[in-house]
C-alpha cells in the first residue's frame, strides 16, 4: 500500500501580524491541512508578490514559533533594512504566501530523566517557544530550564508569555537576563549578566547531566558552546543552532 507524500509547498493567507518586542514582528498564517511538524522545526516563507526585492531574495527560512497543537502557524523576526523585511509590517491580512515543508533536526530529547537546559539569545526564542508550549500541552515530565538573554526587556520576544507558562507548568523555570540595561527605559529586577558558569551554577544546582540547547546569534552560540566545553560538558550533550541574519 502506498503512502501519500505530503506537499512540498503550501499556499496560505496571512491571518495576523503584531509586534512581540521592539523591531520584532510575529506573523500568523492559516495552518493548512496535513501540515504536520515537530516542535523546533523550521520552514521557508516566500513572498509571492513582493513590492521590492534585493540580492537576498524573496524567501527566508524561519523557525516555527507556534506549537504543533495550535491552530495557526507563526514565525517571528527582527525587522532589518532588507527588501524582504521592509515589506512585512505592511503586509495586508489575507495576503497569500508560500510556505515550504517543515524541516530541521532541532527537537526536545526523548529521555524525561534528563533535564533540558535552553541557553537562548534574542530571536532564537522562536523555536524554543514551540518546544516549551508543546511540552506543557503534552504534560511531558522533562524538567525545563530556559536561560533567555537579551540586551533589554524591550527586546525580549515572548518573555511575558513564557514566564506566565512557568506559573502553570511547574516543570519549567524561566531565567531571563538583560545585558544592556543602560539603554533600557523599562525597570528590570531580574538577572543582568551574560549566560556563563556563575549564572548556570546559581540556577542548576543539583540538576544532573542535563542536555543543553544553545540557540541564538552565531557569536553567542560559538562562545556559549566553548564555555560549556570548558566547564566539562561533552559535545554529545549539546544541541546548537545559530540564527545569523535572522
Amino acid at each position: 500500500m502506498s503512502t501519500a507524500t505530503p506537499p512540498s509547498d503550501y499556499l496560505v493567507p496571512l491571518k495576523n501580524r503584531f509586534l512581540v518586542a521592539e523591531r520584532t514582528l510575529a506573523l500568523q498564517f492559516e495552518k493548512p491541512a496535513g501540515f504536520d511538524f515537530v516542535a523546533g522545526q523550521a520552514m521557508d516563507v516566500t513572498l509571492l508578490q513582493p513590492t521590492e526585492t534585493d540580492a537576498e531574495g524573496d524567501t527566508r527560512y524561519f523557525s516555527i514559533a507556534s506549537a504543533p497543537h495550535e491552530d495557526f502557524l507563526m514565525v517571528a523576526t527582527r525587522l532589518r533594512d532588507t527588501a524582504f523585511k521592509r515589506q512585512l509590517p505592511g503586509l495586508a491580512l489575507g495576503t497569500t504566501v508560500k510556505l515550504g515543508a517543515p524541516g530541521g533536526s532541532l527537537r526536545l530529547h526523548n529521555n524525561p530523566q534528563r533535564a533540558a537546559v535552553f541557553l537562548v539569545g534574542g530571536i532564537g526564542i522562536t523555536a524554543i517557544r514551540s518546544i516549551l508550549l508543546r511540552a506543557a500541552h503534552d504534560r511531558l515530565a522533562h524538567r525545563l530550564f530556559l536561560f533567555y538573554s537579551n540586551r533589554r526587556p524591550e527586546d525580549a520576544a515572548f518573555l511575558d508569555e513564557l514566564t506566565a507558562l512557568s506559573q502553570t507548568h511547574p516543570q519549567l523555570a524561566v531565567i531571563a537576563t538583560m545585558t544592556g540595561l543602560a539603554k533600557s527605559t523599562r525597570p528590570w529586577h531580574g538577572e543582568a549578566e551574560r549566560i556563563g558558569p556563575a549564572l548556570l551554577n546559581k540556577h542548576l544546582s543539583g540538576v544532573p547531566s542535563p542536555v543543553y540547547y544553545v540557540i541564538g546569534p552565531p557569536g553567542m552560540v560559538h562562545g556559549t558552546r566553548a564555555m560549556l566545553n570548558q566547564t566539562g560538558v561533552d559535545d554529545d550533550d549539546i544541541r546548537a543552532e545559530d540564527f545569523g541574519g535572522y
